[in-house]
This record gives C-alpha cells, structure tokens and sequence, in this order.
C-alpha cells in the first residue's frame, strides 16, 4: 500500500494521483490516462504559455493591460484589481490580490493580439505538443477550461521542475512571490495576509489551513481547482531536487470542500513521508 492509495477513500466517482520526481513518476493511482476538467489548475498552464510568449519576445511582463496601471505581471499574479468573473475592475491595481479569472483571461488575450493568432492555438503550439500534452485540451476560458489527464500533468509538472520551454530564470519568476506585501482570499480556504502568490502559481508560505500538506514547505507552488483538483511542487521536499503532487477527481470542490480540506493535506503529508527523504 503506498501513500496514493488514500484516493480510493475519496468521494468521488473518479479519481487519480501520481507522484512525480526530478527522475520522472514515481508512483500513480487511478487511470492516469482519464481526462479530468482541470478548472483552475488551467491557471498554471495558460500561465507558462505566457511565460514563453515573454521568452519569445512576443510579449513583456511589463505590457500594460487593462486598466490604468495594470500590467501582464499584474494578471498573473491576481493583482490587477479585477473581480472574480467581470471585465470593469473592483480595485486600483496592486492594492490587494484579488483572484481573478477575468485577469488570466486578459492576459491571455494579449497573447493572442499579439501572436496574431487565437490563444488555444498558441497553448497548443507553445505547450501541449512540445511537452506531447497529447490527451489536453482548452474547452473555454483559459483561465479555467483546459481538461487533461494525470498522464498528462505528470509531464506539466516535470517541466515546471526541469522547465525546457522556458529558462530557468523565467520559470523561477513563476514560483517567487510577486508584489509580496498584498494581502487576499484563497477562494474556499481563507483570507490571508500576506497573501503570497507567484505568476500563475499560488504559493504556500505560511498560510494556515492549506490545502497542501502541513509538511509541505513554505516555498510550495502550484494551484487546486473548483472540480476537485490540485497540484504542487515543492522544491524544498528532497533538500536541493524538487518533487510534486497531482490528484485529479470529478467531485467538485464545494461539494466536498470541508472534506477535501482535511483529505488533501492528508495525502500531500504521506506523499512527503514516503517520497521526500529519497532524493
């Protein structure tokens, strides 16, 4: 029995893990090849394929977007005062971290403006065949519809660790808290302040509760989303070698959200125990 095994226990129809390593996957549960709305986890890839248009030259952090004073930088990083659905904003910019799917998908729509070309086409084109995401799709909004697979995400998270598509600098700009004096919610968790968040990716720090596992360190990143998904990397988890965690379900979150925020940290916890002294 290992520490995925939990999965079986949850209440869902479907559900699948896997732990990833720097080597590659270490162990799965469930069909790693069922394919999952991803929800919010979409967040994470639309924001690496951001990242590469801003290695490409294509784009810049510091575009101005939206409203006064916004920058891309800003909307990846649920800074650039706009709600959670709805394009007028609800705040100046870098004021508080408002999370905010309207902010991801201006970002996204900059992309495309400024590729000349529609956003899935360029997600496709910029992450889902060169890292062969081949059972990925977008299915709406960039900032929450993009369906995947364990499979799939196990490749997603590799990359995030050991990115080839964009430099090490760049992909260490995702997981460095930006504009570290905000405070905000994380939607169903808590109000936290500070409210660290990188560009695209939450960020643990010291938020209690979490979602993540209690073990997990404060330099954890990744995100959970409303179908009762979630994944993380913690680079802190084998000293210097990073390793992650993916769990896809078909429960969604605010059904069992008080639940889910007691079996996730169960799970990350016993991921930790088992894989993160091995290196």
């Amino acid at each position: 029995m290992t520490a995925l095994d939990q999965i079986a226990r949850w209440p869902a129809a479907h559900a699948s893990a896997a732990v990833i390593g720097p080597a590659g996957v270490r162990d799965t549960a469930g069909d790693p090849d069922h394919v999952y709305r991803l929800a919010s986890i979409a967040k994470t890839i639309t924001a690496w394929a951001v990242l590469v248009a801003v290695e490409e030259g294509t784009v810049s952090l510091d575009d101005p977007v939206g409203q006064p004073g916004c920058t891309l930088r800003h909307l990846l990083a649920h800074a650039g005062g706009y709600g959670f659905d709805g394009h007028e904003p609800v705040s100046p910019p870098e004021r508080r971290r408002i999370y905010s799917n309207t902010g991801i998908e201006l970002a996204a729509t900059h992309v495309a403006d400024r590729a000349d070309m529609p956003f899935g086409q360029y997600l496709t084109e910029a992450v889902f065949a060169p890292l062969e995401l081949t059972a990925t799709s977008l299915r709406g909004s960039p900032a929450h519809g993009v369906w995947s697979s364990v499979a799939d995400l196990c490749r997603f998270a590799a990359e995030v660790m050991a990115p080839r598509l964009v430099s090490e600098a760049t992909a260490a700009l995702a997981a460095t808290v930006a504009f570290p004096t905000l405070g905000g919610i994380v939607p169903g968790v808590g109000r936290f302040d500070p409210c660290p968040w990188g560009l695209g990716f939450e960020i643990r720090g010291h938020k209690r509760p979490h979602w993540t596992g209690t073990s997990n360190s404060p330099a954890t990143f990744g995100h959970f989303g409303g179908a009762g998904t979630f994944l993380w990397v913690d680079p802190g988890a084998t000293g210097a070698q990073p390793l992650a965690c993916v769990a896809l379900t078909d429960r969604p979150f605010d059904d069992w959200a008080a639940e889910a925020l007691l079996r996730w940290p169960e799970l990350s916890d016993a991921v930790l125990a088992e894989h993160g002294g091995t290196g």
